[in-house]
């Protein structure tokens, strides 16, 4: 095991009503949050969590961030009756039954579900047909073209997740958002990853966004403890998504297939095989994307296969977006932004501003 994961290494299944902690304490933990809890007293920090938050900022507005995933599915179970809506993005890219399975629970809840669209499709965006709409480059060169790799996951990102949560937001709070501020909540937790360790926070306010993370101080012992808790476990034919009873836990059945949400498969972290597994699965997902596949083939584009490093890459090491957990960086290689300012799409100053933000 690597020293980078022997930081972080969680303790063995604990029994109920046991504390447990990560081993290490996180960089950003505020001072008596790195402590053993059980599950009762973690449920306790994290109503704490939202309540500073709202006691903190002029909110206007609290909504769940559902990916569809195992943890965001706890989230919203556990802070059900405290946001206002659900919020999902739709990336258009993902398994078409995830974002089902969202729309199914916020309609058993009784939720305002709001589906977000990105504006720029990732086919388009594969394809080289979004062009820059600022700087020297506006209606001239494509922002991105080809499957991306570790890379272009900043892109895609910004296009298809962010983009359409920033929209969001300007539409609740226009151009107030010094005296409004809605609260996204997300079910990061610093147990997840080592960028997740490394840089989740219980409360990251952005502008007139109030980034919180209810479950940041849960561990793995944690969720699987609540799973079991909450979850439908009768013998019997389950209703859909084990929805079983009002006050039910509910499974997406994608994450017990390819044991991820499958809400976003732009592919530029995906491992090795990974479309096949898709395939087996959800055959009608692959199969769009191996219709691109072919499109970007015939294109003449290089970097035509999903999944795969574009040829032109050497790699990245920049992180993964905010809501992208699985999404892991590959060290040590040169990192294409610096060939986009060597080449002029994008000037020093956005060069500059692009690796703050790798940081």
């Amino acid at each position: 095991m690597s020293s980078r994961n022997q930081r972080r290494q969680l303790p063995g299944d604990m029994f109920p009503g046991m504390p447990d902690v990560l081993t290490k304490r996180p960089p950003k933990a505020e001072d008596g949050e790195h402590t053993a809890r059980t599950l009762d007293e973690a449920i306790a920090r994290s109503f704490e969590i939202l309540d500073e938050a709202l006691a903190t900022y002029p909110i206007v507005g609290t909504y769940w961030l559902s990916s569809g995933g195992g943890d965001s599915g706890n989230l919203g179970h556990l802070m059900r009756g405290r946001y206002d809506a659900v919020l999902h993005v739709n990336t258009g890219t993902g398994i078409p039954e995830t974002t089902q399975y969202v729309r199914d629970v916020a309609a058993a809840w009784g939720d305002t579900l709001h589906e977000l669209h990105p504006r720029n499709s990732y086919r388009d965006l594969v394809l080289g047909n979004v062009l820059a709409s600022r700087g020297p480059n506006a209606g001239i060169r494509a922002v991105w073209q080809g499957f991306p790799g570790p890379v272009g996951h900043r892109v895609m990102y910004r296009h298809l997740k962010d983009e359409p949560l920033m929209t969001f937001r300007r539409s609740v709070v226009g151009d107030e958002g010094r005296t409004k501020k809605i609260i996204y909540l997300g079910g990061m937790r610093w147990a997840e990853t080592e960028r997740r360790f490394r840089n989740a926070e219980a409360i990251d306010q952005d502008g007139a966004i109030v980034w919180v993370s209810p479950l940041v101080h849960w561990t793995d012992a944690h969720m699987r403890e609540y799973r079991t808790r909450h979850r439908c476990h009768q013998e019997h034919e389950h209703a859909p998504h084990r929805l079983c009873f009002d006050a039910a836990l509910p499974l997406n059945e994608v994450t017990e297939h390819i044991h991820m949400s499958g809400e976003c498969l732009c592919g530029a972290f995906a491992k090795p095989g990974e479309l096949d597994e898709i395939g087996f699965f959800y055959p009608e997902t692959a199969a769009r994307l191996r219709a691109l596949e072919e499109q970007a083939e015939t294109a003449g584009i290089p970097a035509c296969r999903w999944g795969q490093k574009p040829p032109t890459e050497k790699g990245s090491t920049a992180p993964a977006g905010r809501l992208c957990s699985s999404c892991v960086a590959i060290p040590g290689q040169d990192d294409l932004v610096d060939q986009w300012r060597d080449s002029g799409l994008i000037t020093p100053d956005q060069h500059a501003a692009f690796t703050r933000e790798a940081s």
